[in-house]
């Protein structure tokens, strides 16, 4: 039993052969280029007309705290402990390696189908855009073989593409990140520009028309809360900033500069962009799959809504990428610690990328994303993610009773408050999530445990007396 929860030490020397090249700002519009996409562009209409009305505002805010006390246990944790595993890093530290695998297997899920789930999503604008301009592709090529077709070719292509980025360095898909986030912050700037003037008070009454919270008869739970769990996965992605850790000129510092500037920056314009949404077209006209450019449509500026389509497909690339990259970070680092196959412990020597990791993530998602129309898949994430936050949170606790002596060039503030606070709120959002989205995590993690006895216990790097620090 004592060998299911054996600690991994902290060093602070690095084990990293990565390339340490990312500074601060690239760490921060790595988390900018996770969080602003599928959320503002997708989700703020759905949110506003099924579930919370105009005060889909009130459900970015409630959502936005429960993933600051995250962030906040999080940069703690990327400073002092660091590891580009994340969650389960941390969790090593923390807990334990069974602890760690489960954290690390459900991170797996996370990123693999959000990339999936985002390129199905992606595929649907760029064939919108290929429409506007007459190169409209067959449905045969544009959709999964349960919708009829053969294959989602857009949304295999964009995954084989990203998987080319990624191989040749982190370092340029920084740079391309950070061009794909300057045009989708253009595109936002636009939106906010033109929809001040155009605002219509009438719109925002009554502010709460389904109320905080309740459970319809049908089981479909709607108010403020709810949208607030909905609205979650709109802040899904920062989290990925700390997968970084081991390719950050200065970790200490520059994690928790990344993680909590990216945070706040987005929360204060999901607030901003979803208050000016509701308040140019009324809650009940906005269940679109792309509110914004509608919003702009119905007030008759047509140039600028095909301006937001180009700031979608722009902002779903980048979301895409930082949880590919994130992805291939949490399998690099299972694999070196002995928990997944030594295959994956391997780092190209030019471009010092976990190059076969890439590989086989990009194939593997290329064909989810081509073949499977994903659906209430995407729910998965967002239990995926809070279950991760929950962690994350309680082992800022752990840590800072069983290691006080720990240098830690962050911390975060009123501890244990916070940290408690993180726990609860993410914890309350995973109890506003479907039955159904509980089982399938559960089935997900039960595979999980199964490969972790048969393989991952027997192959772990640490010897049975490493239990103790």
């Amino acid at each position: 039993m004592k060998q299911l929860f054996r600690t991994k030490a902290i060093t602070q020397e690095s084990e990293s052969t990565l390339n340490r090249c990312l500074s601060k700002w690239d760490l921060t519009f790595l988390g900018v280029g996770a969080i602003i996409g599928t959320g503002i562009f997708v989700l703020t209409g759905i949110a506003a007309a099924t579930q919370s009305g105009p005060a889909v505002v009130l459900s970015f805010i409630v959502a936005g705290f429960a993933c600051t006390f995250a962030a906040l246990s999080y940069a703690e944790l990327a400073a002092s402990v660091g590891g580009c595993g994340s969650a389960y890093g941390y969790s090593y530290a923390a807990f334990g390696e069974l602890i760690a695998w489960i954290i690390g297997w459900d991170l797996l899920l996370e990123y693999a189908i959000s990339v999936a789930a985002v390129a199905n999503g992606w595929a649907g604008y760029f064939n919108n855009a290929l429409t506007a301009i007459g190169f409209a592709l067959p449905d045969a090529l544009t959709k999964a073989p349960k919708l009829g077709g053969i294959i989602n070719l857009p949304a295999t292509l964009i995954i084989l593409f990203l998987m080319s980025l990624l191989i040749f360095g982190v370092k340029h898909s920084a740079k391309i990140n950070n061009i794909m986030v300057a045009v989708k912050l253009v595109t936002i700037t636009v939106f906010i520009g033109l929809a001040m003037f155009n605002v219509n008070p009438e719109n925002w009454h009554p502010f709460i028309p389904f109320g905080w919270f309740q459970t319809l008869p049908d089981g479909k739970t709607i108010g403020v809360f709810a949208g607030a769990s909905i609205v979650f996965f709109a802040y899904v992605g920062f989290d990925a900033v700390s997968t970084a850790a081991e390719e950050a000129q200065n970790p200490q510092k520059d994690l928790p500069f990344g993680i909590v500037v990216s945070l706040v920056f987005c929360t204060a314009i999901y607030i901003i962009v979803s208050g000016l949404l509701t308040g140019v077209v009324h809650y009940s006209d906005l269940n679109v799959s792309s509110p914004v450019a509608h919003a702009l449509k119905l007030l008759g500026y047509n140039w600028a809504s095909a301006l937001v389509a180009t700031g979608v497909i722009a902002g779903l690339t980048t979301v895409m990428l930082v949880l590919y990259y994130g992805l291939t970070r949490v399998i690099f680092a299972m694999a070196r610690d002995g928990l997944l196959p030594e295959f994956f412990n391997s780092v190209h020597e030019k471009t010092q990328t976990p190059v076969r990791v890439i590989v086989m993530c990009g194939v593997i998602m290329a064909i989810i994303a081509g073949l499977i129309p994903l659906g209430d898949l995407a729910e998965l994430v967002n239990i995926g993610t809070l279950a991760a936050f929950v962690l994350v949170c309680f082992g800022v606790i752990v840590l800072r009773f069983t290691q006080p002596d720990l240098p830690r060039p962050f911390r975060s503030p009123f501890s244990p408050l916070f940290p408690a606070l993180g726990m609860i709120s993410c914890g309350a959002l995973m109890a506003f999530l479907p039955a159904q989205t509980w089982w399938r995590f559960l089935i997900w993690l039960a595979i999980g445990l199964v490969f972790y006895f048969v393989y991952s216990k027997q192959h772990s790097k640490l010897k049975p007396l490493s239990s103790t620090h």
